[in-house]
């Protein structure tokens, strides 16, 4: 399926979850805050929601520093 995420587009499985997604991407899942179509979620949200076609995803990582 395809999702948009951050501004642009990849595929993912059916049925994939948030977990899915960040692990495609290299993203650490206690590192991030999710965006989907409008409204946020927490990282251990995020992991855990199925993903559809078609949603919007944007996707901020914290960082820290010093």
């Amino acid at each position: 399926m395809k999702l948009i995420v951050n501004g642009s587009e990849r595929q993912v499985a059916d049925g994939a979850r948030g977990l899915q997604l960040l692990e495609q991407l290299g993203i650490n899942p206690g590192t991030c805050v999710a965006e989907v179509n409008g409204k946020v979620f927490t990282a251990a949200q995020f992991v855990e929601r199925t993903l559809s076609d078609g949603d919007i995803i944007e996707l901020v990582t914290i960082v820290g520093g010093g």
